[in-house]
């Protein structure tokens, strides 16, 4: 008797415990999505985190992971390959790539995250770099062998009608750069602003220049996040709820900073939460430039995109020049109302 009421009590239990399992696979399962940053976990990209720590994009139906880049030009051949849908990638190099390969375009700016390429050589000032870039004249330049910053200096040397080997470069690998900054290896070195942080933390800012793009009338839309042909095309509505939850958490990283730098830090623990929100506050300069005041976050002004287009072909020598359209494709962005700066 006994044993059989222990039976019957076992099986009321599994059943019990069986009920929302068979639930569960009733239920759709979420779309995975693998999305690449363009470098290392950093403030400068905390919504992403923010918006998968409070579960944004699990309330989108998605199941998103976000690994590492090995710079903002080689997310783009991420995407190409297949091994990712979407990540941050930069717009200069996609004009190249679209260049480069006619056709149906196989990876398309979907939102622009920077609104302003934040691409800044910070110079040494004891080695007689100033707020002028002419005072980079013949000076040693550190920057990595494929990255965004240097490969746009063209733009730079031609709007101030200098020639492209006006200083020397010295390639360093990412890691390095900081290093051979502080040990006077090279003069200067190429960053985007907000990653100088880590070099502000090791020498007083008051002993280098920050020579912004922007100051030299260069005005470049920088990393916007990138879709592949095959995420548009076949999973629209999977990339737009991305694109929602992710809007979603860059404008609570706008009004509550240290809640987006608290998500990252949950991701890589290592971070120092004060230079991280440094570098998110000179992140936001970027990603709310002036004129997302007119046209909301993530969208970007035809005009300024077809500039860069010009720009990049002329500069580059491209042989045939992309159009506006296969370079960035708006048609998955949130509605004006929820892009409009609120912080």
């Amino acid at each position: 008797m006994q044993r059989r009421r222990f039976l019957a009590r076992s099986l009321a239990s599994t059943a019990a415990l069986a009920a929302p399992i068979v639930w569960a696979q009733g239920a759709p399962k979420p779309t995975p999505i693998k999305f690449t940053l363009d470098f290392r976990v950093t403030g400068q990209t905390s919504p992403f985190f923010l918006a998968q720590q409070r579960g944004y994009y699990a309330a989108e139906g998605l199941d998103v992971s976000i690994d590492v880049g090995s710079g903002s030009v080689a997310s783009i051949t991420r995407i190409v390959s297949g091994a990712y849908q979407m990540g941050l990638g930069d717009i200069s190099s996609l004009i190249e790539f679209q260049a480069a390969n006619g056709g149906t375009p196989a990876v398309q700016a979907v939102y622009q995250y920077y609104n302003r390429a934040p691409f800044a050589i910070i110079g040494r000032k004891d080695r007689g770099v100033t707020s002028d870039f002419r005072s980079l004249q013949g000076k040693k330049v550190a920057a990595a062998a494929v990255e965004s910053t240097r490969r746009a200096w063209p733009m730079v040397a031609r709007q101030l009608r200098v020639g492209e080997d006006f200083f020397q470069w010295s390639t360093t690998d990412f890691s390095a750069r900081d290093n051979v900054m502080v040990r006077g290896d090279v003069d200067a070195a190429t960053y985007f602003h907000d990653s100088a942080v880590s070099l502000f933390a090791r020498m007083k800012p008051e002993e280098l220049s920050v020579l912004k793009y922007t100051d030299a009338g260069v005005n470049l839309y920088g990393n916007a996040i990138l879709a592949s042909n095959a995420m548009i095309t076949q999973n629209p509505a999977a990339l737009s709820a991305f694109l929602r939850a992710t809007n979603r958490a860059i404008q609570e990283s706008f009004a509550d900073p240290a809640a987006a730098i608290a998500a990252t830090k949950a991701r890589e623990p290592i971070l120092n939460e004060a230079v991280e929100l440094e570098r998110w506050r000179i992140t936001r300069e970027y990603v709310a430039a002036a004129d997302t005041r007119s046209h909301g976050l993530g969208d970007v002004l035809k005009r300024t995109l077809e500039r860069q287009v010009d720009e990049v072909s002329e500069v580059f020598k491209l042989k045939t020049r992309p159009s506006v359209e296969g370079i960035f494709h708006r048609g998955f962005l949130p509605p004006l109302e929820a892009r409009v700066i609120k912080a």
